[in-house]
């Protein structure tokens, strides 16, 4: 167990510092976890995983090519990001908000599926939103920024 955690951790690239103050654990307890001088229950594995997620804001920067380029193959352009991850207050609890811009011909499927596979591609939820019809002055319209 102590050696899947260190390599979790670090295949999510953070530090023990980086771990503790996302998961509320202190640092010398992720240390003796990950030597196996101490075995963490199940409750604090979960919690650990659950905080070696990436922010939502830390999937659209590793992965923004590659989610651009989804979006085009669903119809969708003009990707921007709202809500937490696009004020910078993204937590691993966090969802990733993201505005598009659809083709006449993406209906609603279209647009669940493309959720679905932003999801995947990203490792984070992801909820879609369509500016079509937004009236110009909506707070999601004036908040979002460029993914």
């Amino acid at each position: 167990m102590s050696e899947t955690l260190r390599e979790s951790r670090e295949r999510a690239g953070l530090s023990q510092a980086q771990l503790a103050l996302r998961s509320g654990v202190a640092q010398p307890n992720i240390a003796a976890y990950e030597s196996g001088r101490r075995n963490p229950s199940a409750e604090m594995v979960g919690r650990l995983r659950s905080a070696m997620r990436p922010l939502p804001h830390e999937a659209v920067e590793r992965h923004r090519d590659e989610l651009k380029a989804l979006a085009a193959r669903y119809g969708l352009s003009n990707l921007r990001v709202f809500g937490s991850a696009g004020q910078g207050t993204d937590t691993t609890q966090s969802d990733l908000d993201i505005l598009v811009t659809r083709s006449p011909h993406v209906g609603l499927l279209t647009i669940a599926e493309f959720a679905f596979a932003a999801e995947r591609l990203l490792g984070v939820p992801v909820d879609v939103v369509t500016d079509g019809g937004l009236p110009a002055d909506h707070p999601i319209l004036r908040s979002a920024v460029a993914a």
